[in-house]
C-alpha cells in the first residue's frame, strides 16, 4: 500500500515517513497541497494521505474539497489548530480523521491502519450485495450509491459505512456509540459530535441528490435510523 504524507514542514514529513515504511508501507512526499494534487493525479492507486492544513500554494482544506469532487482516497488530517470548530470543518470538508500537533507518531499509525482497516474490510454478512432502501441503490462491493433516478452520490469511506450500516438494518435504531464502534472500528470514547457531523454530511448529500428525501431518521435521545 502507497501512503501520501503532505507538510510543509520538511522535518514532520521525514518523521512520519520513517514510521509509514516501518510499518511496510510505500511513501510518496508532498510538501504543499498543489503537489499533493499532483501526486494523487500521477499516482492513482495511493491508499491514503496523512494531509497537513496549513501550507503555502494551497491549505489543507481545500485540496481535501478538490479531491472529494472526484475521490474518496482516505484522509487523515493533520494541524495544529485544536478548536472543535477546526474539526467540525475538516470533517465536513471530507476527512475521515483529525489529529493535533504536537502528536504521537504511533498515535498516527494507528489510525492509519485503522482507517485502512475499514476502507479495505469486505463486510462478513448475509446482506445483499445491492441494497435498495427508499430512493437510494446501495452497492456494497463498489461502495457506490445511486438514486432509482440514477444520479451518483459521491461519499466518504465513513459516510458510506453509516449509510450501510443503518440501511442494512432497516428500522433498528443505532446509538452514536454503536455507528462509531461498528463504523470506525474503534472503541468508542468521544464519538457522539464526530458521528453526528458525518450523519449531517451524508444528510446533506443525499437530501441534495433526492431533491429533499429524509432518508436517515433521527430518534432523538436514541440516535439514528433508515426506515425499511
Amino acid at each position: 500500500m502507497k501512503i501520501l504524507v503532505v507538510d510543509d514542514d520538511k522535518e514532520i514529513v521525514e518523521l512520519l515517513s520513517i514510521y509509514v515504511k516501518n510499518e511496510g508501507y510505500d511513501v510518496i512526499k508532498a510538501y504543499d497541497g498543489k503537489e499533493a494534487l499532483s501526486k494523487i493525479a500521477t499516482n492513482p492507486d495511493i491508499n491514503l494521505m496523512i494531509l497537513d492544513i496549513m501550507m503555502p500554494k494551497m491549505d489543507g482544506m481545500e485540496v481535501v474539497k478538490e479531491l472529494r469532487k472526484e475521490s474518496q482516497i482516505p484522509i487523515i488530517m493533520l494541524t495544529a489548530k485544536t478548536t472543535d470548530m477546526d474539526k467540525i470543518q475538516g470533517l465536513i470538508a471530507g476527512a475521515d480523521d483529525y489529529v493535533t500537533k504536537p502528536f504521537n507518531p504511533l498515535e498516527i499509525m494507528a489510525r492509519v491502519k485503522s482507517l485502512l482497516r475499514r476502507t479495505n474490510m469486505q463486510i462478513k454478512s448475509e446482506v445483499p450485495d445491492v441494497l435498495e432502501i427508499g430512493p437510494l441503490v446501495i452497492k456494497k462491493d463498489s461502495h457506490e450509491v445511486v438514486t432509482d433516478k440514477g444520479i451518483s452520490i459521491q461519499l466518504t469511506a465513513l459516510e458510506f459505512g453509516i449509510l450501510y450500516l443503518l440501511a442494512s438494518h432497516p428500522n433498528r435504531v443505532f446509538s452514536a456509540d454503536e455507528i462509531f464502534e461498528r463504523v470506525w472500528q474503534q472503541e468508542s470514547l468521544v464519538s457522539a459530535k464526530t458521528v453526528m457531523v458525518h450523519v449531517s454530511h451524508l444528510r446533506d448529500k443525499i437530501e441534495e441528490a433526492t431533491n429533499g428525501e429524509k432518508v436517515i431518521q433521527t430518534v432523538w435521545g436514541v440516535g439514528y435510523k433508515i426506515e425499511g
